[in-house]
């Protein structure tokens, strides 16, 4: 809870139960405010922003302080026009005087120098609908390291209480930065890697102590046990969210402009189903006090072996040394995706089954962390004769190859190692046509993950020659297991198949408006399930990589994740 919602917390329960109700009711009718009692309001945004002296402090063009106000009650979600908590003329006053000779300050509304005043006139429930305004921050001409100043920002409005702001600024402060990583040739899953690990403090001050984070994805784990650390799992809920974290604090100071490195070996661990798993790594100043309760957060393990320490480095050079330290590995495993036909018979006007199988015989795991779970995708076209009349609901119609017509079915991923899907397609026996044919297809790829290609391509045969399931199944030698709840369904959350309570099919990752373009649908019994690594680059890579490129510019300060 950040100090800003402690303080409105304390406000609301100055008011009492009484007054905290007619709060509550107001914000939902749209109405005033009760009148017995002024509506506390918190005025909201950075409270800290350190300057650098070796970037840009982020986009030039982006405001490092949002100013909001925070009003209590229920944040509107539904459609229409919004309910106001209170409606009357309020005044925001930003005096950025405590910042002359130290940096300049770019301010939003009615500016005569370093101090604005913005006016408005509604204010609603939460903070989405209150936005006052931005303040960018950059380095003048008379900035040096170690100058300090303030913004504060006050409010006023009949009937209105606010909590003002107060943004610290500080030029030249510590500034790490982490060496940067190469990916360790040959590692094989299941293997150890040692990562060079290094921090240089290329700030204007020196660092007194440092935190070290450590994240590694589903498929990578920490071995060592250092007593000054501490790590927590995450190992249930969404795939992609699936990780284990390491924090360790080290209290020594490190200076400026020096550089510094784990006095021991720290290792990271490769699953045997890991590839392409995201390991990452980051320095930060270490905030007073933070050493003695940054271990005891819920969920997180203290350590109990001897502590890591830092070490002095020798010369180092600053452009050796990142923001982001971040690697995807390992990048030598392997999956092997596998579809599965079905086969079926009746007479003309009948309706039947057929199964379609989709699994990953593994032994890698499909991440698909870059692409946030982008979903694959793979066609089915009925045998001649027959017509689909049910189709799963992650399956939609379109014309495979320009003209035939067809389904693609949408899998999303991550996609456990070990998968098993299957897809019921209803087909109705419109000619009987001995022996008929449909194909179900993978993409048509060179996808250098995938160690078995020819299990990409199955078929429904519908009235064959002899027992039904004679000859022509195609795919893998056994089917998925039919059950919607077995393990590893792709649907990027780690539960099985199945629909969600609105209907839509949590494996699906199709949208509306999908089409063939050019793509193949998936058939199928019960859900779906699929890829990354190579397949991601054949069904829309080029997407995925301008995604993950727009989200890491964006980051400004975040430890890469």
């Amino acid at each position: 809870m950040t100090q800003q919602a402690r303080r409105l917390r304390a406000r609301l329960a100055a008011l009492g139960a009484a007054g905290a109700t007619a709060l509550a009711a107001a914000g939902v009718q749209g109405a005033a405010h009760a009148a017995e009692a002024p509506l506390p309001v918190v005025i909201t945004g950075e409270d800290r922003v350190d300057l650098s002296l070796h970037s840009d402090n982020g986009d030039p063009t982006e405001p490092q302080v949002d100013l909001r106000i925070d009003v209590p009650g229920k944040e509107f979600e539904g459609d229409g026009e919004v309910p106001s908590v209170h409606r009357g003329e309020y005044t925001i006053r930003i005096d950025a005087r405590g910042l002359k000779g130290v940096a300049r300050a770019d301010l939003p509304c009615e500016a005569d120098g370093l101090v604005a005043v913005c006016t408005g006139y509604d204010l609603y429930a939460g903070t989405t609908f209150n936005r006052v305004g931005g303040i960018r921050l950059d380095l003048s001409d008379d900035s040096e390291a170690g100058d300090t100043g303030k913004i504060v920002v006050t409010g006023e409005g009949e009937g209105l209480d606010f909590t003002p702001l107060t943004v610290d600024v500080r030029v030249g402060g510590p500034e790490l930065l982490n060496r940067e990583l190469s990916l360790p040739k040959g590692l094989k899953a299941g293997e150890t890697f040692e990562p060079p690990l290094g921090v240089m403090n290329v700030g204007g001050l020196p660092s007194e102590g440092a935190v070290l984070r450590l994240y590694g994805s589903r498929g990578l784990s920490f071995p060592d046990d250092f007593g000054n650390c501490s790590s927590s799992v995450v190992d249930t809920g969404p795939l992609l969210r699936q990780h284990t974290e390491v924090l360790c604090t080290f209290p020594g100071t490190l200076d400026a402009g020096a550089a510094y490195s784990p006095a021991g070996p720290v290792r990271v661990k490769t699953a045997d189903f890991a590839l392409h798993d995201i390991f990452s790594y980051s320095f930060r100043p270490l905030e007073p006090g933070e050493a003695e309760t940054l271990h005891r957060g819920e969920g997180r393990r203290q350590g109990s072996g001897p502590d890591l320490t830092l070490e002095r480095a020798g010369e180092a050079d600053p452009a050796q040394y990142t923001r982001y330290a971040e690697l995807d590995l390992p990048t030598t495993n392997t999956y092997d995706l596998a579809l599965t036909g079905a086969s079926a018979s009746g007479d003309a006007g009948d309706t039947v089954t057929a199964e379609i199988g989709f699994a990953n015989n593994g032994p890698a795991w499909i991440s698909a962390l870059r692409s946030g779970g982008e979903p694959f995708s793979f066609t089915v076209v009925a045998p001649e004769g027959a017509t689909v009349t049910t189709a799963p609901k992650q399956c939609r119609a379109i014309t495979v190859d320009g003209s035939v017509p067809g389904h693609r079915c949408s899998v999303a991923t991550p996609l456990l190692e070990d998968a098993r899907l299957t897809f019921p397609f209803e087909l109705r026996v419109d000619e009987v046509v001995e022996g008929a044919r449909g194909r179900v297809a993978m993409p048509d790829w060179d996808n250098p993950f995938d160690s078995d290609p020819s299990n990409d391509v199955a078929w429904i045969v519908l009235n064959a020659p002899g027992e039904p399931g004679d000859d022509g199944t195609g795919g893998s030698d056994g089917g998925p297991s039919a059950d919607p709840s077995a393990p590893g369904s792709g649907d990027g959350d780690g539960s099985g198949g199945g629909t969600d309570d609105d209907g839509t099919d949590p494996a699906s990752g199709g949208g509306p408006g999908d089409d063939a373009d050019g793509g193949l649908a998936l058939t199928g019994a019960q859900g779906v399930g699929l890829l990354s690594g190579a397949a991601v680059l054949a069904l829309g890579l080029g997407a995925a990589v301008v995604a993950y490129q727009r989200r890491r510019a964006g980051r400004d300060g975040e430890a890469a994740v």
